[in-house]
């Protein structure tokens, strides 16, 4: 089998303002790209064309995304010249286009850009004249391919721009003096925790909002719209851009826009200046939030807090203030004094909201007098900036003394949640809560852009505190894995009662709320086995589908959370199909199908708890016989015989099982090969096999299956919550040769 263009591994780089590196990073990774390492001016991925293409579409930091070609010795302007043309543009540049070159770096003997843009421009050229008796033409304004090159001691590194300028949204086509970047402004909100706050309901208010950048990007996120959906992207010249591909994930990103724009919240700008007003109006009408964001012609500076927010107990004021450029002939002295103002207004008008602002190094930013703000360095341009973010006044210490009380006074319903838990962290406890902290820093664009009621905050991340910690709506599940004999019991408990008091401080909330369970290494359905009997069951939400979990009772909840990508690919193949789901467990799979238009769905498994639980699921959903059954069954005897009925099946067995009410164990590894051919032999001519399994180091039998075509589909299954370390499942995709 042939690999397709589209997903081989490729090499890429993504830019980014200085000082945003790392934040890029989790950015990327928000978007799905989750192989991304940070290096000077941006962060370096591979992955294919559809990585690249999310990154383009869903990134909020970068500034452009480039296909790195070549890395060539640049010593000197003969050694560059004869190693850009020694590279294959032949392979990406179209019989007829133009091109313009970004050239980036100096050295001894390359002083000047322009000099180093022209002699690569000169190379490709070159080339291509020499192969095809032609060459591309040169325009800098518009070009059909942008070069960027980058020279790095003596070292110069190609690429291709395959983004455009990622930083313009297209929403923005007038602004005032001195415009903040569109990227820049995502990574102040991004760093002053604007997703988590418009989660809570908090509002967001710029007083000097200028042409509504900050209020354009903060409705972005809060509506979990990708930044690149409304600008041009790709770079329809180049030779492997491919257009049925961009527009998918587009009409993807356009869905998400769609469903999100209505949880808006309050989102408001004010400025003196009414002609800049009616800029950003106009800006936010073609970003598409005309009508949910309010600009107001008000001089907050001398007015103070606006009436309409003296009620909003929490929110977000964020600010890029005037380096000097709407001032004009202002003194310096003047400039001064609008920052002291600045800072008057937070400190006494907005002392209960968290305030984020962004403005040049020293003098200008201590004028501001937030004392306790966190820093961070930030390049505007050519401008060196600090960020500073204000928490609300005593929040810390407030949200300190609810946590203890809370600890105190509720009651565990949890199974052997340990006594007394501590209100001040160890620093074991400090160290896991600052990862705690970390792992959702690295979620929060996924977080907000995806909207996951449901998903895993930390898996086992440090070796001292071996839990897994996930989230289901306001509650948390902690499922401990049982230590080692070698480890002291009481050292043992007292880990557990610093994971409670790390997650109880980090994730801000009360034992009350959290489940904690002992997890030992379980074989084949053990992990089904009841704990308790509280039968407390708790309705969750997974885009359209709705669940029920049952975290008190069972080690394992009753939906796989890893899964999650899996069922939103059953959605979308199951449209017009007869699905048939074997192992069903809970029948979360069988919903999705069903929600997804399946024509019917059939979900088999021996447990009555669990057929009763799956029925349970699709009743709530409105998915009720006779098109969708429950069948209870050992599905090692049912596949013994073919039907050929079904046109999408999904098989996900346990890793092992001996049940009493089963004829025979279950191996996956050494029985998938029978389970495949048994599955497959229940489709309908045309139809296809989804194949899972949670057995680590498990290797599919290919020479067994050689009549079958076998797609590996692992990596596209796992979405940001469970990347980092080995696989949480493996999934195929099988089909019939030639039917």
């Amino acid at each position: 089998m042939g690999v397709d263009s589209r997903k081989r591994h490729k090499e890429f780089f993504a830019t980014a303002p200085r000082g945003l590196e790392e934040l890029l990073v989790s950015d990327l990774s928000a978007a799905g790209v989750g192989s991304a390492r940070a290096t000077a001016g941006g962060a370096v991925f591979g992955g294919s064309l559809e990585d690249a293409y999310r990154a383009c579409l869903w990134s909020r930091v970068t500034g452009r995304v480039l296909l790195l070609v070549a890395d060539i010795p640049a010593r000197d302007e003969a050694e560059l010249h004869a190693g850009v043309m020694d590279v294959p543009w032949e392979e990406h540049f179209p019989a007829e286009t133009t091109l313009a070159v970004d050239f980036i770096g100096t050295s001894d003997t390359l002083r000047h850009t322009l000099f180093g843009a022209r002699r690569v421009k000169d190379g490709v050229v070159d080339r291509l004249r020499a192969l095809r008796g032609s060459r591309p033409g040169v325009d800098l304004d518009a070009p059909g391919l942008r070069l960027v090159a980058r020279l790095h001691r003596d070292r110069l590194s190609l690429g291709i721009d395959i983004s455009g300028p990622a930083h313009r949204r297209g929403y923005r086509t007038a602004a005032g003096a001195a415009p903040l970047r569109e990227n820049l402004a995502a990574a102040v909100l991004l760093r002053a925790g604007w997703p988590a706050l418009c989660a809570e309901g908090a509002a967001l208010f710029d007083p000097l909002c200028g042409s509504g950048t900050f209020l354009i990007e903060a409705a972005l996120m809060a509506a979990g719209a990708a930044p690149g959906e409304r600008r041009d992207c790709g770079s329809p010249d180049w030779v492997g851009h491919d257009q049925l591909l961009l527009a998918r994930l587009r009409e993807e990103a356009l869905q998400a826009r769609i469903e999100g724009t209505p949880r808006l919240p309050m989102l408001i700008g004010a400025d003196r200046d009414a002609r800049v007003i009616e800029i950003a109006g106009g800006n936010a009408a073609r970003a598409g939030f005309g009508e949910q964001l309010r600009f107001s012609t008000a001089d907050v500076m001398d007015e103070g807090r606006p009436e309409y927010l003296r009620e909003r107990p929490r929110g977000l004021l964020v600010r890029n203030p005037p380096y000097g450029e709407r001032l004009g002939a202002a003194s310096e002295a003047a400039l001064a004094k609008l920052y002291s103002r600045l800072g008057e207004l937070c400190r006494e008008e907005f002392a209960d909201w968290r305030v984020a602002i962004l403005a040049p190094e020293a003098p200008l930013a201590d004028q501001l007098g937030l004392r306790g703000a966190r820093q961070y360095r930030i390049r505007n341009g050519p401008i060196d900036c600090r960020l500073l973010v204000r928490e609300p006044a005593g929040e810390g210490r407030a949200a300190r003394r609810e946590q203890s009380r809370a600890e105190r006074d509720a009651d565990s319903p949890g199974r052997a949640l340990p006594p007394e838990v501590p209100a001040e962290l160890s620093p074991g406890a400090s160290m896991l809560a600052n990862r705690l902290r970390k792992n959702l820093r690295r979620l929060h664009g996924w977080l907000v852009s995806r909207r996951p009621e449901c998903y895993r905050i930390y898996d086992a991340d440090l070796p001292e505190y071996a839990v897994a910690i996930d989230r289901y709506g306001e509650w948390l599940h902690v499922a401990e894995y049982a230590p080692p004999a070698t480890i002291d019991p009481a050292r043992a408990q007292e880990r557990l009662r610093e994971v409670m008091a790390a997650v109880t401080v980090a994730l801000e909330t009360p034992a009350s709320r959290i489940v904690l369970k002992t997890r030992s290494r379980q074989r084949g359905r053990e992990q089904y086995n009841r704990l308790g009997a509280q039968r407390q069951m708790l309705e969750v939400r997974e885009g359209e589908a709705r669940f029920m979990v049952n975290l008190h009772d069972y080690l394992d909840t009753g939906l796989f959370l890893d899964h999650r990508p899996l069922r939103r690919m059953m959605t979308e193949a199951a449209t017009g199909k007869h699905f048939l789901n074997l192992f069903a467990y809970t029948g979360a799979v069988s919903v999705c199908a069903g929600l997804g238009g399946a024509r019917s769905t059939t979900s088999v498994d021996l447990s009555a708890t669990y057929l009763d639980w799956a029925e349970r699921n699709l009743a709530l959903n409105g998915l009720s016989a006779p098109q969708h059954t429950c069948l209870r069954a050992d599905c090692l005897q049912w596949l013994e015989e073919p039907r050929g009925e079904w046109d999408l099946v999904f098989l996900d067995p346990p890793s092992f099982s001996n049940s009493a009410r089963m004829e025979a164990t279950l191996d996956v590894q050494r029985d998938h090969v029978a389970l495949i051919q048994g599955a497959m032999l229940q489709l309908a001519p045309g139809g296809q096999l989804y194949f899972s399994t949670n057995r680590r180091g498990f290797r599919p039998d290919l020479a067994a299956l050689a009549d079958l075509e076998v797609r590996d589909l692992t990596e596209q299954s796992i979405d940001p919550d469970f990347r980092g370390g080995s696989p949480p499942h493996r999934l195929y995709l099988l089909s019939h040769g030639g039917r």
